[in-house]
């Protein structure tokens, strides 16, 4: 028998009572809009995002759970215990009553919380959500030493997860370094327009266009092309973006039939001189740079046709292009395929823990669940039903 199942047998063998959110947390959102953000601030700036921010003023000193009162509604939680800044369309849950341990709650949430909210949702999606909505929100309240065993074996699973990312992270890094270190520029190089070795376009197709399970990939101003059955080109190209906040962060290396958004690029290479691939890393280490040194205050909203054709690029020998593609691609396979090395190991952890949450957040709650009310005489015959469904609940989980 393990720890947790000794805690639940001698502390709540029966069950536990529910609370809604209102009787045990504060609920409410901040005041600051997302341009208040600056790039070293002092502390975290929650918004509608699972990235965090940084300001140099602080709302809150708490702990609390925050989520978003819009978009990534049931898919973005955060943690926190200490000095904070939040967005005025973001949520804050800090709890008041001394019974909840604000991991545990954390954790139930993020197992939860969507589908509570998505009961409530007309159709089958939920554009915001309001403070009644989550003041609602049943919370099972087994005793703390129960809810602080719980957070033990979750967060192990999830330390794991921090430290696997935190690797993957710094092989990307490492990645960079050696992309950006093997294509410098080299004066004895010899460096052409892009224009000179290219064919560069866009396509003629719009969004709305993108089928789910169409027969050719394409290729929009996002990572994640669309599909449709009509294709407009057949080659090997290299795609960008053209607008949008995908510019100078959005490729694509294609070969064979596909489509393209009309505010898409695309670059065929047309001489034998320069290998595609190796074009293709060559822009994404070197193209930002070149067009945010073009642009007022850094920031690029667009890209126009001119600024791809005088795109410089250095043309080292084809045995030098072939090393290099070599290298990246070795070190893009361990740092992208979701089939092998860190990712792969990342997302089976990440699907343990949300097995092992759901499995120990609904152990936690077996027994008869009894939401807490003034007079707690139920009909017997659903006190007789819910018997059973715990039962089973229980024998399973053993």
């Amino acid at each position: 028998m393990s720890r947790l199942d000794e805690l639940i047998k001698e502390l709540c063998p029966n069950g536990v009572d529910c609370y809604p959110i209102k009787e045990l947390a504060d609920v409410g959102t901040g005041s600051s809009n997302g341009n208040e953000a600056v790039d070293d601030g002092k502390y975290p700036f929650f918004i509608r995002s699972q990235s965090v921010k940084r300001k140099n003023n602080y709302e809150y000193n708490e702990e609390a759970i925050i989520i978003p009162g819009e978009g990534g509604i049931g898919e973005i939680y955060h943690y926190i215990n200490g000095k904070y800044a939040l967005h005025q369309r973001v949520y804050r849950i800090h709890f008041t009553k001394d019974v909840v341990d604000t991991k545990y709650a954390y954790h139930y949430f993020s197992a939860n919380f969507k589908n509570f909210i998505m009961k409530k949702a007309v159709s089958a999606t939920v554009k915001s959500i309001r403070k009644p909505m989550i003041q609602e929100f049943m919370l099972p309240v087994p005793p703390l030493e129960v809810q602080r065993e719980i957070v033990r074996i979750l967060d192990s699973f999830t330390e794991l997860t921090v430290e696997l990312t935190v690797e993957l992270t710094a092989r990307k890094k490492q990645y960079e370094f050696y992309r950006d270190d093997l294509l410098k520029v080299d004066d004895s190089i010899k460096t052409v327009a892009l224009e000179e070795i290219a064919d560069i376009g866009t396509g003629s197709s719009n969004t709305n266009e993108g089928l789910e399970e169409g027969l050719y990939p394409f290729y929009v101003r996002s990572q994640e092309p669309l599909r449709k059955n009509e294709y407009e080109y057949d080659e090997t190209a290299i795609i960008t973006a053209g607008d949008g906040v995908g510019v100078g962060k959005v490729y694509h290396y294609v070969e064979g039939k596909y489509a393209l958004h009309q505010r898409a690029y695309r670059i065929h290479i047309n001489t034998p001189e320069v290998l595609p691939k190796y074009y293709f890393h060559y822009m994404k280490s070197a193209f930002l740079p070149y067009i945010q040194k073009t642009m007022f205050q850094g920031s690029v909203a667009s890209i126009r046709r001119p600024m791809l054709n005088k795109f410089p690029v250095p043309v080292p020998s084809l045995e030098v292009q072939k090393k290099i593609i070599d290298v990246l691609e070795n070190f893009e396979s361990i740092c992208s395929d979701l089939n092998i090395g860190l990712p792969a190991e990342i997302e089976a952890r990440q699907k343990q823990y949300e097995y092992y949450r759901d499995a120990l957040l609904t152990y936690a709650a077996t027994g008869k669940i009894i939401p807490r009310q003034t007079d707690r005489q139920t009909d017997r015959q659903t006190d007789r039903q819910t018997d059973r469904q715990t039962d089973r609940q229980t024998s399973m989980m053993r």
